[in-house]
C-alpha cells in the first residue's frame, strides 16, 4: 500500500424531505382536516478517525462522498424517515481543511473521534403545522432544507510516540524492525525508506509506545531538498525524538558524523524553533561495523556537545537496544507524568 498523506474530496450532504400536503378523508370525518406530515432530515457527511488506518490511500479512488436524502412526509401525519449520516473514516491524525476559505475544520487526533463536515438538510414542514383559525384548510408545506457541498483537503501527520530522525543509511529501518514488528524495506543504498513506518515496542506487562521511523533527511530538507518537509512535517506529531548518527562512513557529501548531527539540527531549527526543541536522544548506530577506541572518542564527543552521553547500539547484533527502549518508555512516563 502506498503512503499518501494528502489529498482532497468532495463531500454533499443529503437534502432535508419535503413537507406533504394532505387531508383528511374518512366517512366518519368528512373534514378531518389537514394531515400532511414533515419531511426527514438530510443525511450528514462524518469524518471519524481510525486507529486502523495510517494513509489516506484508500480516498484516492473515491473522491467524492454524498449523503442520503430524508424522505418526504406523507399523509394521515406521517413523518418521512431521516437519513442515516454518511461516515468516511480516516487515519488518527487527520487535518481537515476547508478548500474554498483556507481554515481548518478539525483535527482527529483521538481514535473514534468525529466530525461532521458537512450538515444535512433540514426537515420540511407539513401542512399540519399551518392550520389555524382563519385558514382550516391550509395548502402549504416547506420544502427540506438544501444539501451542503464543501470541498475538503486532508492533510495526515502521523501520530507517534518517539521518531526517528537521521540522515539515509543511519540505521531507522534496521532499529524499528528489530525493536517492533514493523517490517520495513532495509537495504544499503540510501533513501530505502519513502514513506514513513509506525512500530509498537512491546514494553511487557508495563504498556507499548508507537515509534515513526521517518524517511531520510538531508540538508535543505526544510526547503525540500530531498524527501523534503513532507516528511518532516510528521516529525511534530511525535513526542520526542530518537535522533540516529551513524558511526560508518556513508555515500553522504557529510562524512563526519558530528557534522551529519549539526546538518540536521539546522534543518530542524530551519524548520521550526519548537521542533528542534522537542527533547531528543542521540544514537550512535552500526557499532558492530566500528572499532572500540573510534566508539569511545565518538561517544565522548557527543557527550561533550549535547550534555548527554549518546547511546550505542547495534541492530545487527542487538547491542544496546534493550536499555535504549526502557529510557523510551521512561522518558514518556515522565514527560506523561509532567503533564
Amino acid at each position: 500500500m502506498r503512503f499518501i498523506d494528502e489529498v482532497e474530496i468532495i463531500c454533499t450532504s443529503g437534502r432535508g424531505g419535503d413537507g406533504a400536503i394532505s387531508f383528511l378523508r374518512e366517512p366518519y370525518r368528512p373534514r378531518g382536516g389537514p394531515d400532511g406530515g414533515d419531511g426527514g432530515r438530510g443525511g450528514d457527511v462524518i469524518l471519524r478517525a481510525s486507529g486502523q488506518l495510517n494513509t489516506l490511500e484508500h480516498l484516492r479512488g473515491q473522491r467524492t462522498y454524498r449523503g442520503r436524502a430524508g424522505a418526504n412526509g406523507r399523509g394521515r401525519k406521517m413523518t418521512g424517515a431521516s437519513a442515516k449520516p454518511t461516515v468516511v473514516e480516516v487515519p488518527v491524525g487527520t487535518m481537515v481543511f476547508d478548500v474554498s476559505t483556507g481554515d481548518r475544520l478539525v483535527d482527529l487526533v483521538e481514535h473514534g473521534a468525529s466530525a461532521v463536515v458537512c450538515e444535512g438538510g433540514h426537515a420540511g414542514k407539513g401542512n399540519v403545522h399551518f392550520k389555524s383559525a382563519s385558514n382550516r384548510t391550509p395548502r402549504k408545506s416547506t420544502p427540506g432544507g438544501p444539501a451542503q457541498e464543501r470541498r475538503l483537503r486532508l492533510e495526515l501527520k502521523l501520530l507517534a510516540d518517539v521518531g526517528l530522525l537521521g540522515f539515509p543509511n543511519a540505521g531507522k529501518s534496521t532499529l524499528i524492525s528489530r525493536i517492533s514488528k514493523a517490517r520495513p524495506k532495509v537495504a544499503d543504498y540510501p533513501f530505502t525508506t519513502l514513506v514513513p513506518n509506525l512500530g509498537v515496542v512491546n514494553q511487557g506487562w508495563e504498556g507499548s509506545f508507537v515509534v515513526a521511523d521517518i524517511p531520510g533527511l538531508v540538508p535543505g530538507a526544510s526547503e525540500g531538498v530531498g524527501l523534503g518537509i513532507r516528511f518532516l512535517k510528521h516529525v511534530e506529531r511525535c513526542r520526542f525524538l530518537l535522533h540516529l548518527v551513524s558511526m560508518v562512513e556513508t555515500d553522504e557529501s557529510i562524512e563526519d558524523p558530528m557534522a551529519r548531527f549539526d546538518a540536521l539540527q539546522d534543518e530542524l531549527q530551519a524548520f521550526g524553533e519548537e521542533l528542534a526543541q522537542r527533547p531528543q536522544y542521540v544514537v550512535l548506530t552500526k557499532a558492530d561495523a566500528v572499532p572500540p577506541e573510534q566508539i569511545q572518542a565518538l561517544t565522548q564527543a557527543f557527550q561533550a556537545r549535547t550534555g548527554s552521553p549518546p547511546y550505542v547500539i547495534s541492530s545487527v547484533t542487538g547491542q544496546g537496544l534493550k536499555p535504549l527502549a526502557d529510557a523510551c518508555w521512561q522518558q514518556l512516563q515522565g514527560m506523561l507524568d509532567d503533564g
